[in-house]
């Protein structure tokens, strides 16, 4: 153990989980004898958790957190700005029930990195790490864990029939003929990458934001079998397991360990339903809207509440293929289509988090890989701009009701309280208990630290 040590470890990690692990077998990491004392000797974390709420294909800045209306026409757009309920901050008409509750939130106005293709951005959001200065090609592939997969390898779930990481939408590789994975656990392996949960289509496809119907690919049921038929087999491996004496106890015990919490996804009470969304009630479901931003960000309060740790929800944006808030063309036509789905999600979902009491439980970030570009192009749209971008945060046992830093009159760089995306990502650690400097030996036994850079943002605190 390297970095902060075994109480720096013991502040990342619970020891439920970790001895679970540690007992399955070979393919988990196991901690020195000096780590586990230092696990054994304190209390457990609480069971934060976070939802990342990913605006795929980047926002603009303009036409949500950060308007420009004094600047040149060609820069400032086609939407005006609008007051808030925090006297003297106004932004986009585009996002009112944002507007109406942005005590509850923490808009973010300086945010920046240095790369403007989508892959970069991605890599630098999702990880907190800059892929082209550890020598990676992130075209090709990740150079470093997502910041969910690390969750999941630190802290597990917050229940044990839970995955620890789930992601809904569209895989984050769908950009070109690409296939890159930045939401995924690189050289962590498979076991932490997310629980991946899509959206079924319905309807004539040409908008799949609408779509309402939503299926965990890996938990789908085989052929006829029904819940009631999985839980006979499980009864009847138990006896068979009973039965096996002295033949490889080692390897059957530790397969017999994931049988079971594959069977309790599937079947059980509080797991499976927390996946079905015909259990919430339908005044809930309406509430949320009936499209695929809504009902993405109602099954994420849903998991949280049940246990698991960290979610990313892809929003559709347009829902146009893989081209989410990528609006380079028809910026006002995507900005009317996209922007009402998620203003509605976003802000009923904050809303139902205080209602149930898990605003210190649960932090809510809103963000994308990057701004737009300040001047309106050609064709209506703006293009990729890296120089400055928003985020937006709610919940989480912070401090709210504030804009933090700002970017230049024209929207081009930070001009105040410049921030990079490892401190965001720093800031959802620390929201986990998770000490963001700290740097743990992997279950491959390597030793990277969580962030090279980056720090908790102070004026949350």
């Amino acid at each position: 153990m390297t970095g902060t040590g075994c109480r720096g470890y013991h502040q990342a990690i619970r020891r439920r989980p970790f001895l679970a692990a540690a007992g399955a077998g070979p393919l988990f990491a196991v901690a020195d004898r000096q780590t586990l004392a230092a696990l054994d000797s304190g209390d457990g974390l609480t069971d934060t958790a976070v939802i990342q709420y990913w605006l795929n294909g980047a926002a603009s800045h303009f036409e949500t957190f950060d308007p420009k209306p004094d600047a040149p026409a060609d820069i400032r757009g086609p939407f005006k700005p609008i007051a808030t309920n925090l006297p003297g901050v106004r932004i986009c008409e585009s996002l009112p029930l944002h507007a109406q509750m942005l005590d509850k939130m923490t808009i973010i106005r300086s945010v920046h990195h240095d790369n403007n293709d989508h892959q970069h951005g991605m890599h630098w959001c999702q990880t907190g790490h800059d892929a082209k200065a550890n020598g990676v090609n992130p075209f090709k592939k990740s150079s470093h864990p997502a910041s969910g997969s690390l969750v999941a390898m630190l802290r597990g779930s917050n229940h044990p029939g839970m995955p620890p990481y789930v992601m809904m939408g569209y895989p984050l590789d769908n950009q070109g003929p690409h296939r890159l994975y930045p939401h995924r656990s690189a050289y962590l392996g498979v076991r932490y990458n997310p629980l991946e949960i899509l959206n079924k289509r319905t309807g004539d496809g040409k908008d799949p934001g609408q779509d309402q119907d939503f299926y965990v690919r890996s938990l789908a049921p085989i052929g006829n079998l029904t819940r009631q038929d999985l839980l006979g087999r499980g009864k009847l491996l138990a006896r068979f397991s009973g039965l096996q004496g002295g033949f490889g106890q080692g390897p059957a015990r530790a397969w017999n360990n994931f049988y079971r919490a594959a069977s309790d996804l599937v079947t059980g009470d509080r797991t499976g339903a927390a996946f079905d969304l015909e259990k919430e009630d339908p005044k809930t479901r309406e509430r949320y809207g009936h499209n695929r931003s809504g009902q993405t960000a109602l099954l994420a309060r849903r998991l949280v509440e049940s246990g698991v740790t960290f979610v990313t929800v892809i929003d559709p944006g347009v829902g146009l293929s893989s081209s989410g808030w990528d609006l380079h063309k028809k910026l006002e036509w995507g900005t009317k289509t996209a922007s009402p789905r998620m203003d509605q999600a976003v802000t009923t979902l904050i809303q139902d988090i205080h209602e149930r009491g898990l605003d210190k439980k649960v932090l809510v970030v809103v963000w994308g890989e990057f701004g737009r570009t300040p001047k309106i192009n050609k064709d209506a749209g703006r293009d990729h701009w890296s120089g400055v971008q928003s985020v937006m945060l709610a919940g989480g046992n912070y401090r709210h009701g504030q804009v933090i830093g700002s970017s230049t009159d024209k929207g081009e760089v930070p001009k105040e309280r410049p921030l990079w995306p490892y401190d965001v990502v720093a800031t959802m650690y620390h929201h986990l208990g998770i000490d963001p400097h700290l740097t743990p030996v992997t279950p491959l036994g390597r030793s990277k630290p969580l962030l090279e850079k980056g720090a908790v943002i102070p004026e949350l605190l």
